[in-house]
């Protein structure tokens, strides 16, 4: 049985989108209503702290949902650096995720999390929860690809360092689909040095993983290399103008 489970708060206030955007690595006031982004807050080096689900209602109101691990210290996370915005954080409860394309939209209705981690997987979904906080960056990890990082927004926290992997430099590493054999393996665990785990399944026919990897390390693995979405496939550098 699954331990995985999710929470969500609502943000309101007239400073709520404005706190945002100096926040997470989507640009918020592009953001369509009524449609949920999976983004990031990262911390000062750039890699990624909290994930979460962001869902706009309008300018002064937000649906966020994180994984419930990450939810008590999201809240805090929260009301420290907004304790001087007009806004107020409020606590909703449990809620549900269903797959849609390749997004993830939540309700309080139950959804199976078993068979919802699995298709996340499959399309390319990466999640933070607590063991994997602090590890990846959004590039590594195809936020960019699935709407989740804007290079053109002002300053949030680990800015610098995000933009500058953008258009000073490549990764190393990128998320991958893999099926491999034997238990699932743990968050951020290592299948090797090169090959960081960020999601995993156990299937029958053994496990379907979310990794972070170099492309040629993943091919010393005994594992099968699987195709993600058309949108998440290819390279994760930024095009050569």
């Amino acid at each position: 049985m699954s331990t995985l489970a999710f929470t969500a708060f609502t943000l309101n206030g007239v400073d709520a989108q404005k706190f945002l955007q100096g926040q997470v690595t989507v640009h918020v006031e592009r953001l369509i209503e009524n449609q949920t982004r999976y983004t990031a807050i990262c911390d000062l080096k750039g890699r990624i702290h909290f994930g979460l689900w962001l869902k706009k209602i309008n300018n002064e109101s937000f649906e966020i949902v994180t994984t419930l691990d990450q939810s008590e210290e999201f809240a805090k996370h929260i009301r420290k650096f907004g304790a001087f915005s007009k806004m107020k954080l409020e606590p909703v409860g449990i809620v549900f995720p269903t797959v849609v394309d390749i997004h993830t939209e939540f309700s309080t209705s139950e959804t199976d999390i078993q068979t919802w981690q699995l298709q996340a997987i499959q399309t390319g979904q990466a999640w933070i929860c607590q063991a994997s906080e602090h590890i990846f960056q959004p590039q590594e990890l195809r936020l960019h690809q699935r709407e989740g990082v804007h290079y053109d927004k002002g300053c949030y926290l680990g800015q610098e360092i995000v933009a500058r992997l953008w258009f000073k430099a490549k990764p190393k590493h990128w998320l991958h689909l893999v099926q491999g054999h034997g238990e699932a393996p743990a968050p951020a665990s290592q299948l090797n040095k090169d090959v960081e785990v960020v999601n995993s399944i156990s299937t029958p026919e053994g496990y379907k993983a979310l990794v972070v990897a170099k492309p040629t390390a993943i091919t010393e693995l005994d594992a099968q290399i699987l195709d993600l979405p058309e949108k998440l496939n290819g390279d994760v550098a930024r095009p050569v103008q």
